[in-house]
This record gives C-alpha cells, sequence and structure tokens, in this order.
C-alpha cells in the first residue's frame, strides 16, 4: 500500500476557530481527512495493540499555533510516519488500523447520511447483480463474505474471489482497482465520479486452482462466466475456428467444455490493462499490458501494423514500487474539509527492476492510472509462488477470526467505542484490554523494506532509480522474495 498526504485543509470548528486537517491518499486515490489528534489516538492505539517499541515515532505535539512553515513540516512528519506504518505487514492486517481508516472514510464523505444500512448491489460477470442491505461502514472482506454466503459459494473457495470496482465507458468495463479491507466498498463507490459497478471476479494466478473451483456448481458458474466476458472484449486470443468451438459450446451449456477449451488459449487467467506508456523498449512507448502466469505481458504495436510482444518474469523482478505524483486541483468547491475523490488528478507509476541478462538490472517505468492494480497483480503472484513451495492454503471465513476494537476520535474531538465481530457488526462496547492481532498478513511472504534496505548482494551496486522530481511522498519499494527462489536455469 502507498500512503501519503499530499496537502492540508484549513477546516473550522462551530466556535469559529480553525484547524488544520490532512488529506490522506491511499494508493494514488484520496481517502479521509484527519487531524493531527486523530492520528495521533490511531497511534496510540496501535501502541497498545502491538506494541510501541515495534512503531515508528509519531511527530510530537506543538504548544503554539503553527506557522506556515511548521504546518508544512507536520504535513511532511505525519506523511512519514504513516508511510513507515504501511510498511509493517502486522498494522496493514491490524483491526484497528483498517477500522478507524474506514470510521474516517465515512466521516469525510459523510456516506451513511444518518441511516444505519444502506443498499448496495454486486455484480457478477454476467452482469446479474446482488443485492443487500448493509451498515455504511461495512468493510471489504465482510462484504465479500456476505456476497459469496448470499450465492452459496462454498467458504474455502471465498477468497479465491474479490470485489473489484470497475467502470462502465461505453461498451466496455474497465477493472479500477481491487477492494481493500481498509476502507468501505460502499462509499468507495459512491464517492467515485462516473458510473461504477462493484463486482465479484476471481482472484488467483494459479490455473491448477480452476480444478477445485470447476468442482463446485456456484464455482463453476462464476469461472464460466468470468471466461466466456474475457472471450467476448478481446482478452483471451481466439481466431475464427476457436470462436465457433466456443460458441457451440455455449449454446449447449457445455460449461466444463468451454473452460477446458479457454484454458488452452493464450492469455487466459490473464488481466489486461488500459494502454499506458512505458519507457521499455524506449521512452514514450505505447504499450498493452497483461498479467497472468507469472508475468507481465507487454505487447507494442510497431510501425507496420505488427505486434511484438515481450514477457517480464515475476522470478526475475527483484523489486518494484509506486511513485504518485503531486495531485493537481481542480478547484475548491469543497464543503468544509470534505473533499470529493474525483477532484485531484494524479499521475501513477509503477517502476520495476528486471534481471535483463545475468549482468544487466534495468529499471522498467509504466505510466498508467491502473499502476497499483498492477502491483497487486505482482503481489498476488508473488504470494501464489510462495505459498504454493512452503505448502500453505488459501484463508476461509471461519479462520477469519476479529478481535479488535477501536475508539474512534472524530474531528470535533468526541469519540465512539466500537467493538467489531467477522461479520463486521457493530457490538456494544468491550473491555479495555488489548492483545496482539492474531490475524494473518494480507501480502502473505512479502517484505515491505525502504530504499535504503536493499539485499546485499552484487547487483546492489547498480544505480537506484531517480526520485520523480514532482512528487511529494517517498515512494515504498517491494522487495521480491520469489526473486531469491530462482536458479540459472530461469536466465
Amino acid at each position: 500500500m502507498h500512503f501519503s498526504i499530499p496537502d492540508t485543509l484549513e477546516c473550522h470548528e462551530d466556535n469559529g476557530t480553525t484547524y488544520v486537517a490532512y488529506n490522506i491518499h491511499i494508493n494514488g486515490v484520496f481517502h479521509c481527512t484527519m487531524r493531527y489528534k486523530q492520528l495521533h489516538s490511531l497511534h496510540e492505539q496501535l501502541k497498545k495493540d502491538l506494541g510501541g517499541s515495534t512503531l515508528p515515532p509519531f511527530p510530537p505535539k506543538k504548544l503554539l499555533p503553527l506557522s506556515a512553515a511548521q504546518t508544512e513540516e507536520r504535513r511532511a512528519t505525519l506523511e512519514k510516519y504513516i508511510l513507515q506504518l504501511s510498511q509493517d505487514p502486522r498494522v496493514l492486517s491490524n483491526d484497528v488500523f483498517n477500522g478507524f481508516l474506514v470510521f474516517a472514510q465515512n466521516e469525510t464523505q459523510r456516506a451513511g447520511g444518518g441511516q444505519d444500512e444502506v443498499p448496495i448491489d454486486i455484480y457478477l460477470t454476467s452482469g446479474q447483480k446482488v443485492t443487500l442491505t448493509i451498515p455504511a461502514t461495512l468493510q471489504t472482506d465482510d462484504l465479500l463474505e456476505k456476497v459469496c454466503g448470499q450465492i452459496h459459494l462454498p467458504s474455502e473457495m471465498v477468497y479465491y474471489f474479490a470485489l473489484f470496482l470497475v467502470k462502465k465507458e461505453e461498451k466496455d468495463l474497465i477493472v479500477v482497482k481491487r477492494l481493500q479491507d481498509f476502507e468501505s466498498p460502499y462509499i468507495s463507490q459512491r464517492c467515485m465520479k462516473g458510473l461504477h459497478r462493484i463486482m465479484l471476479r476471481k482472484n488467483y494466478w494459479d490455473p491448477s486452482i480452476d480444478q477445485q473451483v470447476m468442482g463446485d456448481r456456484v464455482g463453476l458458474n462464476l469461472l464460466y462466466m468470468q471466461t466466456v466476458q474475457d472471450v467476448e472484449r478481446g482478452w483471451i486470443l481466439t481466431n475464427h475456428e476457436i470462436q465457433r468451438q466456443l460458441a457451440a459450446l455455449q449454446a449447449k451449456g457445455a460449461k466444463k467444455e468451454y473452460l477446458e477449451l479457454a484454458r488452452t488459449l493464450k492469455y487466459y487467467g490473464y488481466l489486461q490493462f488500459q494502454p499506458c506508456i512505458s519507457d521499455f523498449p524506449k521512452p514514450g512507448t505505447s504499450v498493452l499490458i497483461s498479467a497472468g502466469n507469472k508475468e507481465l505481458n507487454f505487447r507494442i504495436e510497431c510501425e507496420d501494423g505488427s505486434m511484438k510482444e515481450g514477457n517480464f518474469k515475476v522470478t526475475r523482478i527483484r523489486c518494484w514500487r509506486i511513485t504518485v505524483q503531486q495531485p493537481c486541483s481542480e478547484g475548491s468547491g469543497r464543503d468544509g474539509c470534505t473533499s470529493p475523490e474525483g477532484s485531484r488528478q494524479v499521475n501513477l507509476e509503477l517502476s520495476f527492476e528486471y534481471l535483463m541478462s545475468r549482468e544487466e538490472m534495468r529499471w522498467v517505468r509504466v505510466s498508467s492510472a491502473q499502476a497499483v492494480l498492477m502491483s497487486l497483480c505482482l503481489q498476488g503472484m508473488v504470494h501464489e509462488l510462495l505459498s504454493h513451495k512452503k505448502g500453505h492454503r488459501v484463508k476461509t471465513p471461519k479462520e477469519r477470526v476479529r478481535k479488535g476494537s477501536l475508539s474512534y476520535v472524530r474531528r470535533d474531538g468526541s469519540s465512539t467505542h466500537v467493538t467489531l465481530n467477522h461479520t463486521g457488526e457493530t457490538l456494544p462496547p468491550a473491555s479495555s484490554s488489548h492483545g496482539s492481532s492474531s490475524s494473518q498478513s494480507p501480502i502473505g511472504e512479502l517484505s515491505l523494506r525502504r530504499l535504503s534496505e536493499r539485499l546485499s548482494d552484487p547487483l546492489d551496486n547498480r544505480p537506484s532509480l531517480p526520485a520523480r522530481p514532482n512528487g511529494r511522498a517517498e515512494p515504498t519499494t517491494v522487495e521480491n522474495d520469489a526473486f531469491n527462489i530462482m536458479g540459472d536455469d530461469n536466465l
């Protein structure tokens, strides 16, 4: 995850006094606005839950009102704090951390509108939808489990799927992002400009998992519907004869046979992104990128109209990072401290360091609005490689037990004490005792390290990737542990 605080707001209390609030962006998207004391409250609760000695130091309080220079200094130190905080896998999987961010998102966007529950539509890839009534602050994993329970998907298959925010444009659907547990899907959808849907899609890369999913009637239908959509939109390559065969199987309702044929085709199981710009093989190259089969696939149209492609294997990517450029405001137009998610344009860049040959490492840059989604795809493929090696299996809802309770401090200083069970329902106030979170890290075996924390080997003599001049936030580098399992035969 990439956290940043690109700017601040001056807000007004009911009594006429003013205070500074900080706009928090996650993965290049505006998430919420919080005061210093709210972030301090979050820090204190994380200290009790995880241990203060393991957390980065929190920027100290100031006794006197801050000058403009001091406000900017505090913004920078808070940004550094939350960026360092988000590099700890225990924090990313912590109920207090995720729950606090959801409540801050809700307060900033005022999404509940005073209603205890709100309706929400979850779409399947066939266009069918499941309508539920949920609390506005229901988190992503809780909603995923409710949806899968509604369609009777076996619990052991729930986390083979995920909720994605997709945008409808003309006759196509663009995958915008995979929803995370630090956000409310209802609020995230409500705050996006344009027609966006929440869609259930598969969330694994290993094609061998297909056999298990196809063994269940609901799993078979979900996989079949997504594959039909991918064929129709051209994500899976076909020719006229293959199209004829697929159409015949579809007409007969032969879903398993359809999938077995589709699984033999090029780009089956890949997620295709919107056309973007890369500096490979030369700066300014227009490229079509797909993720799947343990690789990033680049397709480039040549001057003669032919297509060339190249594959960047995940096991040869040493590390990658997301760079978020300085957002450009399109005008204020904000109500108090509320900052609509669509009001700022940000430039996202995915950079990865690739082993081109036995002695050559090279940084490859991709500028794309879907850079964060690309990063999550890389992360998912690496996690599967490592999990398969160590014999780990996907988690199930029964194993996901929430123990967290939190005291959410609002911007006006009032607070509410909340205890969450595994379904995300609000329960009566819990006792004040705290223990270490037992939930597993969503990034599995990945280690998040700062740029200075390079692995020590001869390849580290290479020059580092230059910092981007327009971006304020320090980039987060993800070191690829799967790079270490590569042997000479892979080169």
